[in-house]
């Protein structure tokens, strides 16, 4: 059983799946491909990826892969609590331009669903947090671009103080929005 919720930008969603916990400790299934074939995600993976991030702070993204490899992402945080961003940038949408975010933990159990055509980055808020996502593509360096994590255009609300990001140089040398033409275009159907 899973409980779904979307962000204010409807095609991000926030999936909780069941946990059964005993004295032993807990079971999830954390991912059914037909559980989520019937609740409206007929999204098919093909990769899982596991990250780290030591300290309090770490920022990754945005990040996003273009076509004909560009990936919807299911994120969920194994360790910790991370703050997920997704910016929408299909041309086209209302919403372009426009970010939604939610705090997911490992004690919340949350996952996020972020869609191809979208941004993604997130912050860690505790140390040695860890996240595993699924991506229904395969990861191809030449594919891989990003969006600069403080475009004052998106105007992202981080929820730590910028003193306090641990960014990598790719991170801190991506583009603006406005000097990229996204390679995504909003299909209404």
């Amino acid at each position: 059983m899973l409980d779904i919720s979307s962000l204010a930008i409807p095609d991000v969603k926030v999936i909780r799946p069941a946990k059964f916990g005993d004295q032993r400790g807990f079971f999830s299934e954390t991912y059914n491909q037909r559980a989520f074939r019937e609740a409206g995600i007929d999204t098919v993976f093909v990769q899982d990826n596991h990250a780290f991030s030591a300290k309090t702070g770490t920022l990754r993204g945005l990040h996003f892969q273009a076509p004909p490899f560009a990936q919807t992402k299911l994120v969920r945080v194994a360790k910790g609590r991370i703050w997920d961003v997704a910016v929408d940038i299909r041309q086209g949408s209302r919403s372009f331009g426009r970010w939604v975010a939610a705090e997911i933990s490992a004690d919340g159990w949350e996952q996020i669903l972020i869609p191809a055509g979208f941004a993604h980055g997130y912050c860690t808020l505790e140390p040695d947090t860890e996240i595993i996502y699924k991506v229904d593509n395969y990861y191809s360096p030449s594919h891989d671009l990003g969006v600069s994590w403080d475009d004052a255009d998106i105007s992202i609300a981080w929820p730590l103080s910028i003193d306090d990001n641990v960014l990598s140089e790719k991170d801190r040398n991506l583009p603006r929005l406005n000097e990229l033409q996204s390679p995504f275009l909003y299909d209404a159907a």
